[in-house]
């Protein structure tokens, strides 16, 4: 804000200074042509001296030449010169410069109004808005997200605040799903902890038994070791209970399944990728297809092309990228490849389990969730998505439900 009124008060200095400046241009200019006139009317006086007559080309500003006895009655503005022991008036047109002054100053005058109001419309609507919404990025990084966001009806600032405030709203609701997720996996965690403790102490009992040689008898024996068994596959369910609730219940989905053109789900992939595309000389391919209607979240399955085309670029050769289109059995195939794969065909089935790394990634950031994000999305919008290696190009295709 003080830079603001910086730059207001630079701007009207600088208005104040240039009408300044053509103010004295314009009273200098006046005064050099009045002194035009003197000039020519002193020549002309030499001129009828001299030879008794005179050419009027040669005196642009004299419009006319007078003697007589009404020599001091005239409208025009004149001087009286003496030549040859006679009186003559000599009329001139004075130059206009008073009302070009005049004139300059209105427009500057008008030029200072009209940008005041501009500034004035900037500091009401934009500046000081803006102001206002200045600590809230800070404060939702804190983690305030009680941190008061102004309401703006203004054309500039309404469709932000409401931005934010469905921003502070999601990270909110983000934050509860997270805090119950934690409580659940707590209750997960004790739970099953409680109910491992049975079937071990099961085991260590029997184990002991055994190790003690409790049981002479072979049946006994055998119950013993089959008891020790079963109680070995309830914790060995546990565990996969564990491993389960630990690898696949870390991140939630959310879908709104809808009807979206294809179009517009390339267009924006197109708007966002091809300047990148260009300016690191990769070849960037979206082959023609057929404008249809697709049954999914637009904005999840743009997510899944993202993921998939941020993979391509990481880990392919640079040379080109490729998005093509198929149709099969109601569904859009849409495909991203690229070229320079150096992934082992073993490693396909693989790919898509979550913090999973192909041996392709060493060196190479990433955290192994972005194919299996896209798995994840696409059948939660009743899609699919697969992968396979093609004449050294790696191919992702998601298989999209039509409308």
């Amino acid at each position: 804000m003080k830079a603001f009124r910086n730059l207001c008060i630079a701007a009207f200095a600088g208005f104040l200074i240039l009408g300044a400046v053509l103010n004295f241009v314009l009273i200098r200019q006046s005064k050099a042509m009045n002194g035009q006139y003197r000039v020519e009317a002193k020549r002309l006086a030499d001129a009828i001296s001299e030879t008794g007559s005179y050419d009027p080309a040669d005196y642009p500003h004299i419009t006319g030449v007078y003697s007589g006895d009404n020599l001091y009655e005239s409208d025009e503005s004149y001087v009286i010169i003496e030549a040859g022991g006679k009186l003559y008036r000599a009329e001139y047109k004075p130059g206009n410069t008073a009302s070009a002054i005049i004139a300059v100053n209105v427009v500057l005058g008008l030029m200072v109004l009209l940008v005041c109001l501009a500034y004035a419309y900037i500091w009401k609507n934009i500046i000081r808005p803006f102001g206002k919404l200045n600590n809230v990025p800070q404060e939702l990084a804190k983690g305030n997200l009680a941190v008061p966001i102004p309401e703006q009806k203004s054309r500039f600032f309404g469709k932000f605040t409401w931005g934010v405030n469905l921003l502070r709203e999601k990270i909110e609701t983000d934050r509860q799903k997270e805090l119950a997720m934690q409580k659940d996996k707590k209750l997960l965690l004790l739970s099953l902890s409680h109910d491992i403790k049975t079937p071990l102490s099961a085991i260590k009992l029997n184990a002991k038994a055994l190790a003690k040689g409790i049981y002479t008898e072979e049946e006994k024996r055998r119950s013993a070791a089959e008891s020790i068994n079963k109680r070995a596959d309830e914790i060995e369910h546990f565990v996969s209970e564990i491993t389960r609730a630990a690898s696949e219940d870390f991140m939630r989905f959310e879908v709104k399944q809808s009807e979206v053109f294809l179009s517009r789900i390339i267009e924006k992939i197109n708007a966002r990728y091809a300047p990148q595309f260009s300016l690191s000389g990769t070849e960037f391919i979206i082959e023609k297809y057929d404008d249809c209607i697709l049954s999914c979240d637009s904005d999840r399955l743009g997510e899944c092309l993202q993921n998939l085309i941020e993979n391509a670029m990481k880990y392919g050769d640079g040379r080109r990228v490729e998005i093509c289109f198929d149709k099969m059995d109601g569904c859009e195939l849409i495909t991203v490849t690229n070229t320079g794969c150096t992934l082992e065909a073993k490693e396909l089935p693989q790919i898509f389990g979550s913090f999973h790394r192909g041996s392709n990634a060493e060196n190479i950031r990433g955290n192994g969730l972005g194919l299996f994000i896209c798995k994840r999305l696409m059948a939660l919008m009743n899609g699919e998505v697969y992968a396979e290696i093609q004449d050294n190009c790696f191919c992702v295709t998601l298989v999209v439900k039509l409308a």
